[in-house]
């Protein structure tokens, strides 16, 4: 008998153009649970289960695996999430057709060499044709950003510091008066003439991102000002320039891997390396580009955390499971609040840490629960088949506001 308000599984499949054979799969994996299973095993769908099948066959279509996608759609389709949902898809769509334009262009310029019996680097062109190549890399591209809009996201809905970190950091950068007296120079030295490249204050962030401190700042960026972004991911550069696409023409944007930065010395008045220098191999060669590249005088800003840092939402996780860590490594213990300026002094005249006062005070178990799911340790091995009760879980402990400290803040470090 027909439940109403529901499809049949045969139905369903019809409608979402698969077999039985598959929904009973995703069923049995745990990708796709029906809504309702009567007395008989009979099993039925709803219109809200289109939502996570239709993000299913997408992320199927871009190329990612199963054990990917499982990963990926773990958490239940609501209204809510759909719009960002379509428009993480949108990015991704747009990202492979980028990568597919890159690989014809190799084949065409191949066969232009081949045609004018020139050589051709075949190591080269596999490389640059990688199909395998391309999903990973269109998989780290999803995965950094759906991370980094749901760590952005929890601090932007619950931080009880409503100046908000990207601006408090914007501030220690001094812009206004840095830039005010680069102009004043300038002019100084023109005569009244047409500011010259003197008199522009000019600034490299090494890791932008998706180009989120940008974005939120953008209309304080005095006029003297222009910004170089930089990441060693192509994708995620890709990502800001969308973001600050038709803002103004202050920014340009590089790949560069901060161990080694393609400019000249004496390059910049300001550097910016925003929650990145853990990530250094080697920091007497990623200290010292930053130098380099430094004029005299130059700051660079660094941010980064203290050992408190998040420590509620870490133990709550282990709460659930004792084998849950949410990170590999605790990277405040390779560059940190406690650490930091120890690693900065052999480089820098001046090195003062400042401290961002602030908490968070969480009220809905989605958005901590997206947060911990974009964690960088183990928690999805142990989340993705029991999802539903670890958000029953963390529902259970927010019924009074979750309580999470804030342990963050710079170094500035003068040249």
């Amino acid at each position: 008998m027909k439940k109403e308000g529901y499809y049949s599984s045969g139905s369903f499949a019809a409608k979402a153009h698969v077999t039985k054979k598959t929904l009973r799969y995703y069923d049995e994996h745990g990708f796709l649970k029906p809504s309702f299973v009567n007395e008989n095993g009979a099993r039925f769908y709803t219109e809200q289960d289109f939502q996570k099948m239709q993000q299913i066959q997408m992320l199927k279509y871009l190329g990612f695996s199963l054990e990917d996608i499982k990963e990926m759609t773990m958490k239940e389709a609501r209204d809510e999430s759909l719009i960002p949902a379509l428009k993480l898809q949108t990015e991704l769509l747009e990202e492979r057709m980028e990568q597919m334009k890159l690989v014809w262009e190799s084949l065409q310029q191949t066969t232009e060499l081949l045609q004018k019996g020139k050589a051709v680097d075949w190591g080269k062109l596999m490389e640059a044709t990688s199909v395998s190549g391309l999903e990973q890399s269109l998989k780290q591209q999803y995965l950094s950003s759906a991370n980094i809009g749901a760590r952005i996201s929890l601090h932007a809905k619950y931080a009880v510091n409503k100046q908000g970190w990207f601006p408090w950091i914007f501030e220690q950068c001094g812009f206004d008066e840095e830039a005010d007296a680069s102009e004043k120079a300038a002019n100084g030295a023109s005569r009244g003439a047409a500011k010259g490249s003197q008199g522009v204050f000019r600034v490299l962030e090494l890791g932008c991102g998706n180009g989120s401190f940008w974005l939120e700042n953008w209309e304080r960026i005095p006029a003297g000002v222009k910004v170089t972004l930089s990441d060693q991911s192509e994708g995620m550069l890709r990502e800001a320039k969308k973001a600050l696409r038709g803002k103004n023409s202050q920014f340009d944007f590089k790949v560069i891997d901060f161990h080694e930065i393609p400019v000249e010395d004496a390059s910049f008045d300001l550097v910016i390396a925003n929650h990145v220098l853990f990530y250094a191999k080697d920091f007497s060669k990623v200290l010292g580009e930053i130098r380099r590249v430094l004029k005299p005088g130059g700051r660079l800003v660094c941010s980064t955390y203290g050992t408190a840092h998040m420590k509620e939402i870490s133990a709550l996780a282990a709460q659930f499971d004792d084998r849950i860590v949410l990170a590999a490594q605790d990277l405040y213990e390779i560059f940190g609040k406690e650490n930091g300026g120890e690693i900065l002094r052999p480089y820098f005249e001046k090195v003062e840490w400042r401290q961002y006062e602030d908490h968070l005070l969480v009220t809905d178990a989605e958005d901590l629960v997206d947060y911990i799911i974009s964690c960088h340790g183990n928690q999805n091995r142990y989340i993705v088949n029991d999802y539903k009760a670890f958000r029953q879980f963390v529902e259970s402990k927010l019924r009074k506001g979750f309580y999470v400290t804030k342990d963050a803040g710079i170094f500035v470090a003068r040249k």
